[in-house]
């Protein structure tokens, strides 16, 4: 039967995990949607909210590729173009590391209409879930936002840059980096920062690890923590009683306390 929908892309960011995260126009979005393409830290609860819609799942994580990007931009068009009305559904925000405009782009090209529903990116939402204050006042005046991996699977140069300043600083798609991070700020710095790392946050699974420079690597293996996690580092993470307090929950070992001056 001959689609009577004009086709149309709408990318949508689904925030950072916790399904009342999202917002009332992504949800109006997923109502409408004809087709939802979605990814791998989205949150599949959410998929509720497109119950009249083709799912079709199109993750992308660490070694292993449902669609390759080009495959997704291929079955954006096709799909549009077939039944209508597709939902790009994207963790976080989609134009934060999301390859939200190169979809967009792509489409337009071939005539498609396209709108962004923006998102809470886990760089602000997660690190805020747990009390981090990105910035405050005669502490952090600013902070970066950093990929932990780049395009070429390496290490953004940006960290160089940012580990000399003092700023926060969100790294995201990091943990397969970060003892060349780690190394990083040991060359770059004097002082030894503390550092939080979140995995799964604002989900049931979330799991929280504080430690500082030197020692945050051996905590990371300890507490089994890996990806996808959000990495802080700064003087902000000291100055988080929610984080004073999980410690105070979970751990016994009264050293990262002393490394945090807690």
């Amino acid at each position: 039967m001959q689609n009577l929908r004009t086709p149309k892309l709408t990318v949508v960011g689904a925030g950072p995990g916790d399904v009342e995260l999202i917002t009332l126009k992504a949800i109006k979005a997923l109502e409408n949607a004809d087709v939802v393409l979605y990814d791998a830290l989205v949150n599949e609860e959410l998929l509720q909210y497109a119950a009249q819609a083709e799912i079709v799942f199109v993750g992308k994580r660490l070694g292993c590729h449902a669609y390759t990007q080009d495959q997704i931009n291929e079955l954006i068009v096709s799909m549009a173009n077939r039944y209508g009305h597709v939902v790009r559904l994207k963790g976080g925000d989609p134009f934060i590391f999301g390859r939200g405009s190169e979809e967009i782009e792509y489409s337009e090209k071939f005539g498609l209409e396209t709108a962004v529903v923006p998102g809470i990116s886990s760089a602000l939402g997660v690190p805020a879930s747990v009390g981090i204050s990105l910035t405050q006042r005669k502490v952090a005046e600013s902070f970066w936002v950093i990929t932990g991996t780049t395009s070429s699977h390496e290490l953004s140069k940006d960290v160089h840059l940012a580990s000399k300043s003092a700023a926060t600083v969100v790294i995201l798609m990091g943990m397969h980096k970060l003892n060349e991070i780690v190394d990083i700020y040991k060359a770059n710095r004097t002082d030894d920062l503390p550092i939080a790392i979140i995995q799964n946050g604002t989900k049931n699974s979330e799991q929280k690890v504080v430690g500082n420079i030197s020692s945050i690597t051996k905590l990371v293996a300890e507490k089994n923590i890996s990806s996808p996690a959000i990495i802080v580092i700064g003087e902000v993470v000291k100055n988080t009683s929610k984080l004073t307090s999980y410690f105070q929950e979970h751990f016994e070992d009264e050293f990262i306390f002393q490394n945090l001056n807690l």
